[in-house]
């Protein structure tokens, strides 16, 4: 048996120490004292505190969004999303825990901040002359252009000229239809107060509408939901999103926004919130998307009923299992490789036998094989590392070896980088098919390419399961019924 860790130093904190995850604080005694302060001074009509002092005194944070990949969503493991993750950061810098409300719409934003229910937006929101009238933002921390998206299968238009052949449809409230009528008054367009992106873009998939527009950001998160769409051109404005509050109120908030965003970009922190959402998607190809929708109503509906039952024997969910199977053999429970490795979770012949499958072929074996072993990663995997990190690493172990996987770690911290971290480790594991590298490690080369792709794959597929069960899309609710039958 190997060490937990080899050469990695146990007490080792790195620099994803300062980005563990947020956990609410109880009251401690400076804020207990400020509500006694504000109590005591609201008496008299003038509390002396400032925008800030008042929310630290009131004991929540109320951020105001939308639901969407970019910004807020419930995903398999509870809230997440990119504006959320960040939030929960400033939160814990002010000293108070994060409450979230949804708006139904992008139009829905500024009243609802202006109605006093909630302190900032925090939405996809882009900064523009017209909105800094009326609100106070924080710094730019995006910088985002238009798309337009159109069918793929359909012509491409080139530019906004050859949009008159069809239907433009857009979501209300956008700066998009104020900055088309000022630059492109001959583009006909709708406004849909009521269409979230994601009908948007089923429209267009399902051809109910010929093109729509959205922030290059939002349209790389959602596209993998929507494999038939596709870019046609940038509009040639750029927007930066920023968060924003009350004109009205004094300049504190917004002061803790501009020192909170100037610290998160020089520690670090930025950078990694937006590799942890968007890295991942930099090797989605639409056409394995296609493939996986094809398998999903062809051959998941077979073997769901295996996954569920290993997700309950270990505690893993039954989409990361699936993710992991179609990853490794598009669902076949007679995959072979020419290495050995055989069945819906490719084991091979010695990892079967650890784990007392008895035939790799049969469906059953192999789910429940594959997550046992996947659970002796996890466990593997130093208990200070936290989530998702540590199903990442677990994850790329499956794959290569969990020997292969401390190596890299190795190699990742003696060049400065973080061997907690999966984004760090990432960059390193290419290394074992070098020989000035693997020659330094302890168990020599191995193709370290692929875990990188077996990870970022599998959190891809898992994306979309979850996705497609929170929405109770129809092939996947195929698959949960394979006979057809009725309740």
């Amino acid at each position: 048996m190997q060490s937990e860790s080899l050469a990695i130093d146990p007490s080792h904190e790195g620099p994803a120490a300062s980005h563990r995850r947020w956990r609410p604080r109880g009251p401690g005694p400076g804020r207990v004292l400020l509500g006694l302060v504000i109590l005591l001074f609201g008496v008299s009509g003038d509390s002396g505190l400032n925008f800030v002092e008042k929310v630290q005194a009131r004991g929540t944070l109320v951020m105001l969004t939308l639901n969407g990949a970019s910004t807020y969503y419930i995903g398999a493991d509870g809230e997440t999303g990119f504006e959320y993750d960040l939030a929960q950061h400033f939160a814990e810098r002010i000293g108070v825990p994060l409450e979230v409300i949804p708006v139904d719409a992008i139009g829905s934003l500024i009243p609802t901040l202006e109605s006093g229910r909630g302190d900032f937006i925090a939405a996809n929101f882009s900064r523009t002359p017209a909105r800094m009238e009326t609100l106070r933002f924080g710094p730019a921390y995006e910088n985002v252009r238009p798309v337009v998206v159109y069918r793929r299968g359909s012509r491409r238009p080139e530019d906004l000229d050859d949009l008159s052949d069809g239907e433009l449809v857009i979501p209300a409230g956008t700066v998009y239809a104020p900055w088309l009528a000022r630059n492109h008054p001959a583009v006909s367009l709708r406004e849909d107060p009521d269409a979230s992106v994601e009908d948007l873009l089923d429209a267009v998939s399902g051809e109910t509408i010929t093109y729509t527009i959205l922030d290059s950001n939002v349209f790389e998160l959602n596209r993998r939901f929507f494999p038939a769409v596709r870019k046609a051109f940038e509009l040639p404005v750029a927007q930066e999103l920023a968060w924003a509050t009350r004109r009205r109120h004094d300049d504190s908030l917004a002061q803790q926004m501009r020192e909170f965003f100037y610290q998160a970009d020089q520690n670090g922190m930025l950078a990694d919130v937006r590799q942890r959402h968007y890295d991942h998607l930099d090797t989605y190809e639409p056409v394995g998307t296609f493939t996986f929708m094809r398998q999903v109503r062809d051959r998941l509906p077979e073997l769901r009923s295996w996954f569920e039952e290993a997700a309950v024997d270990t505690g893993l969910d039954w989409r990361l299992l699936a993710a992991v199977g179609y990853q490794e053999s598009h669902w076949d429970p007679q995959a072979t490789s020419r290495t050995g490795v055989r069945g819906v979770m490719m084991l091979t012949r010695r990892t079967a036998q650890q784990l007392g499958v008895e035939n790799r072929l049969d469906p059953a074996q192999s789910i429940h094989g594959g997550a046992r072993y996947l659970v002796t990663m996890l466990e593997r995997v130093p208990e200070r590392i936290e989530y998702p990190d540590r199903l990442w690493l677990a994850l790329a172990a499956y794959n290569i070896g969990y020997g292969h996987l401390e190596d890299a770690r190795v190699l990742t911290q003696r060049q400065g980088g973080d061997p907690d971290r999966w984004l760090d480790v990432r960059e390193h594991l290419p290394l074992l098919t070098q020989e000035r590298w693997y020659r330094q490690t302890r168990f020599g080369y191995a193709r370290g390419y692929e875990p990188v792709h077996f990870v970022e794959n599998v959190r891809t597929f898992f994306e979309i399961l979850s996705w497609m069960e929170g929405r109770e899309h129809p092939l996947l609710a195929d698959a949960g019924n394979p006979g057809g039958e009725e309740d």
